[in-house]
């Protein structure tokens, strides 16, 4: 099971300045991890004026949230984009930091500061030193690259490199077209308040269906999916018998027609009743995975 989000390059837009701006990413990075997103995609927003701050901007502070407090000023240095993380929270992801990275057997991030000849590295992985592990076969790795160690022991140490993603959310920057189209996209679908209203009637049903995997799609401030894609708002709506042809599975009947049915198997509003005009991304984020990631 993936779950994967994407948000738009645009989706600081409407921030007064890059403060603002950095807190914003912070609560989308605090949605991704309390939700367990495996992978949060930038999708470009060709005319949502998402260089305010400089190309990359978004998905360069969503990467710096996601690296942990030891790896930070290592990772990173300084940068122009990161001028006001001060602000963010703090993400504490599970097995990374606090109580659970004194775990038996837990994952942790480390970037290799030595590379050796014997198959053996040095790696920083937030321990007292950094400490000399041995590659995997198969393996290979450079002086730089950030690595998932396993630390089964403190003191002593003992730890060893694992071909495993890190705990937390992975960051990309890809195209939308690209993102829906991987094998492991699962449940396509669009957050838009012209979608579908979510109903307690439905959710069992919709639970279900994302269990294997979800791909959710949110638009930028004052500008929803339905603007970013160019289709009329309301117009985009599968209609309920575009999956009756499949046996209701999550492939449409349409799934090669163009926009805008091709791209989603669902849009999906799910703050139907909102009491203000306008719910901001990082919000939408908080409704719409606390629904769909329900057990």
């Amino acid at each position: 099971m993936t779950r994967s989000v994407l948000v738009p390059s645009s989706l600081t837009r409407e921030a007064e300045d890059k403060r603002e701006a950095t807190r914003k990413l912070g609560y989308v990075a605090r949605a991704a991890t309390i939700f367990r997103v495996d992978r949060l995609v930038v999708y470009p927003d060709e005319s949502g004026d998402d260089g305010r701050w400089g190309d990359g901007f978004v998905d360069t502070v969503l990467r710096y949230a996601a690296t942990p407090p030891y790896l930070r000023k290592e990772a990173w240095g300084k940068r122009d984009e990161l001028e006001y993380v001060g602000v963010l929270p703090p993400l504490r992801v599970r097995s990374q930091t606090g109580s659970g990275s004194n775990d038996s057997g837990s994952l942790r991030q480390g970037i290799v500061t030595e590379v050796g000849s014997d198959d053996r590295v040095r790696v920083n992985c937030g321990l007292q030193h950094p400490v000399s592990l041995v590659v995997p076969p198969g393996m290979e790795v450079h002086e730089g690259e950030r690595v998932t160690v396993r630390v089964s022991s403190r003191r002593p140490v003992r730890a060893r490199i694992v071909n495993e993603p890190p705990p937390g959310y992975q960051v990309l920057r890809e195209g939308l077209s690209a993102s829906l189209a991987r094998d492991d996209a699962g449940v396509r679908i669009a957050a838009s308040r012209h979608g579908e209203p979510l109903s307690v009637a439905r959710l069992d049903s919709l639970v279900e269906r994302t269990r294997t995997g979800m791909t959710v799609v949110f638009g930028a401030p004052e500008r929803g999916l339905p603007e970013i894609l160019d289709v009329e708002p309301g117009a985009e709506t599968i209609p309920s018998d575009a999956h009756a042809a499949d046996g209701d599975d999550n492939t449409s009947a349409e799934a090669d027609t163009d926009e805008p049915y091709g791209r989603f198997d669902l849009w999906l509003n799910t703050v139907p009743n909102q009491g203000s005009e306008v719910v901001r991304t990082e919000e939408a984020m908080f409704a719409t995975l606390a629904s769909l990631t329900l057990e």
